[in-house]
């Protein structure tokens, strides 16, 4: 069992932030946010996928393993971060967004025997998926991605599981995902 972090580069991350907060502001968020969500897996291994030389130091630094993004966007990142997993033996993969800025543990969404999908608030996106070594997943993220997501876990021909996770739930793209008030200090200073 490891975690796959994949991690846009912290200079050009929650672009679509810059009404509310500076290049610096957006830099310090997803770097907070990166390290709030890394320190959920707790003791469990983990490797970051990225583009980015600081992301990939800021991994190392942290003890994780890195795999380099081959491009083509968030789902053929997530692919390579999988195979490589798979490659090095693990069982099953969590793969959580990086921008989760209430994450606590990540440990939960294991221990199922298939599929566990974690949806997005909206129940629109998946915020963490925990697959199977080989089970034949097919990654598909973007708008509307939670819908794919479960069908393409049924199509796995393993149990599917959706869990519903306030704290995993709530993710971090538009201004409006903002925590309130000292909330948002709070975020900034994880």
């Amino acid at each position: 069992m490891g975690v796959l972090l994949p991690v846009k580069s912290f200079a050009v991350a929650k672009a679509r932030l810059a009404a509310v907060l500076d290049g610096p502001g957006r830099e310090a968020l997803a770097r907070s946010l990166a390290e709030r969500t890394l320190r959920a897996a707790h003791e469990l291994p983990v490797t970051v996928v990225c583009d980015d030389r600081d992301v990939a130091r800021w991994a190392r630094s942290r003890g994780a393993a890195v795999v380099a993004d081959p491009g083509g966007g968030l789902s053929s990142a997530v692919r390579a971060g999988v195979a490589y997993m798979e490659g090095a033996g693990l069982g099953s993969v969590i793969v959580a967004h990086a921008d989760l800025p209430w994450a606590e543990d990540l440990r939960p969404v294991a221990g199922f025997d298939g599929v566990t999908l974690v949806p997005d608030r909206h129940e629109d996106g998946t915020n963490v998926i925990c697959v199977p070594a080989g089970c034949g997943f097919d990654f598909s993220y973007g708008p509307g991605s939670f819908a794919r997501h479960r069908a393409a876990a049924t199509r796995t021909g393993r149990p599917v599981r959706i869990m519903r996770d306030a704290a995993l739930a709530w993710d971090v793209d538009e201004p409006a995902d903002l925590p309130a008030g000292e909330a948002f200090g709070a975020v900034r200073h994880l």
